[in-house]
C-alpha cells in the first residue's frame, strides 16, 4: 500500500494580513500564508485545512477523460433523454489546443473536446459547458431549439455569467 507524504509546509504570518488565509505550493512545499495574530492552535487548524483545499484543487486538475465521459451519460440520461440516440456516440475528451473557446463539438463524428482552462472550475460550470456541446449533437446550430435544449440545465444563465466574468477578467474573446 502506498503512503502518500504529507507536504514540507512554511507557513508565513504576516502584520499586514488581518482575516484571509491563502496556501499555494512552491516546487514540493506548500506555503500558507496566515495572520500574525493567530495563535498555533489556529495555524496547525488552518494549515490543515488549506492542505485539504489544495488536495481537492490538485484532485479535480486531475480530472481523466473517462470521468468526463460518465459526466456527459448522466447529464445525457438528465437532460437530453429524449435525444439519447443521437448523443450516446459521442466521443468526449479534455483537449489543451481550445484557446479561444471552452469546449467545442463536432456533430458529423459525434466528437466533443473541452478546454483544460475549465478543470478548475466549479462543476455546476463544467457540467454547463458539457451539456452545451452535448446540445450541438442534437442541434448544431444555436438555434432557440438548441439554446432550448440547453436551458432545460437550472444552473444555465448562472453557469454562462460566470464564463462571461472569467472571459472579461482576462481578456479573453471568445467564439460563440
Amino acid at each position: 500500500m502506498a503512503r502518500t507524504r504529507k507536504p514540507v509546509v512554511e507557513v508565513r504570518r504576516s502584520q499586514r494580513r488581518r482575516r484571509t488565509v491563502s496556501a499555494y505550493r512552491d516546487g514540493e512545499r506548500v506555503v500558507v500564508l496566515i495572520p500574525d495574530r493567530f495563535s498555533r492552535a489556529e495555524e496547525m487548524e488552518w494549515v490543515e485545512r488549506m492542505l485539504a483545499r489544495l488536495a481537492a484543487r490538485e484532485d479535480r486538475l486531475q480530472r481523466s477523460d473517462d470521468e468526463l465521459c460518465a459526466r456527459a451519460q448522466r447529464l445525457t440520461a438528465r437532460y437530453l433523454a429524449d435525444h439519447t440516440r443521437k448523443v450516446a456516440t459521442a466521443s468526449v475528451r479534455w483537449v489543451t489546443n481550445q484557446n479561444g473557446r471552452w469546449g467545442s463539438c463536432t456533430p458529423d463524428d459525434g466528437t466533443i473536446r473541452i478546454s483544460h482552462r475549465i478543470q478548475e472550475m466549479p462543476d455546476w460550470v463544467i457540467d454547463y459547458v458539457l451539456l452545451h456541446e452535448l446540445a450541438h449533437l442534437v442541434v448544431p446550430s444555436h438555434s432557440a431549439r438548441f439554446w432550448d435544449l440547453v436551458n432545460r440545465y437550472p444552473k444555465a444563465e448562472r453557469a454562462r455569467g460566470y464564463l462571461e466574468g472569467i472571459s472579461a477578467a482576462t481578456g479573453l474573446v471568445l467564439d460563440d
